[in-house]
């Protein structure tokens, strides 16, 4: 391997590895919010930090590479996607730590009922998954596997459509869920984010592998 290519390797694993955090976080947060572990949610809001580090390190590592380097046709599309993968997955752990606040600052656990009826445990998993799926299909160079994140995007979609409604019913059956439902609705509202970050890191799968940008052809401007 060449120089060039041993350093785009050790960049994909960094990112694979920030990958791995920003899941981990996510799946604290889902912990911390169904079982109301303050202290499982300060954790995440500690390991934040190296969510923010692992950003600024590989932002590094890109510019080095192309100063050093001057990298050409797929290194080049690689450096381009990795840069925008980076600050895409980022956001997503910005959402786990937004998330985690909830837990620290709501004053008792969320209502089992209040979970069901808004369907935000449902909601996060497939959040969960997508994010598993764009990390997968990172690995393995799957577009297939990247494109299928525009389909499984609908899900968190059609619940985020359905909140408001949900969240109203909530309320109207018992006032006192006024707080806990907007906490609920709030959440809600960020892991639909996931969908739009996730599917940000699908194009620029596809764009690294294919050549291909999809931010504006007919299969991006159809989920619009």
């Amino acid at each position: 391997m060449t120089q060039l290519e041993n350093e785009i390797s050790a960049l994909k694993k960094e990112l694979v590895n920030m990958w791995i955090l920003v899941q981990s976080q996510l799946n604290k947060a889902r912990e911390a919010m169904i079982n109301f572990d303050k202290d499982l949610a300060r954790e995440v809001l500690v390991k934040e930090k190296r969510v923010n580090s692992f950003e600024l390190k590989i932002d590094r590592d890109c510019e080095n590479i192309f100063a050093l380097y001057c990298p050409v046709a797929i290194d080049l599309r690689f450096l381009l996607a990795a840069l925008k993968i980076n600050t895409n997955l980022e956001r997503i752990g910005d959402i786990a730590a937004g998330v985690a606040k909830y837990v620290i600052d709501s004053t008792a656990g969320f209502d089992k009922k209040v979970l069901e009826a808004t369907d935000v445990i449902r909601m996060y998993d497939e959040a969960i998954n997508i994010v598993i799926d764009t990390r997968t299909a990172f690995e393995n160079e799957d577009t297939a596997l990247a494109r299928s994140v525009f389909k499984h995007d609908e899900m968190l979609d059609v619940i985020n459509r359905s909140a408001n409604t949900n969240v109203g019913e909530v309320i109207k059956a018992d006032i006192t869920m006024l707080n806990e439902a907007l906490f609920m609705l709030s959440i809600i509202r960020k892991l639909e984010r996931i969908g739009d970050q996730s599917k940000n890191i699908a194009e620029e799968i596809i764009f690294y592998v294919e050549a291909k940008i999809l931010k504006h052809s007919g299969a991006s401007r159809a989920k619009a």
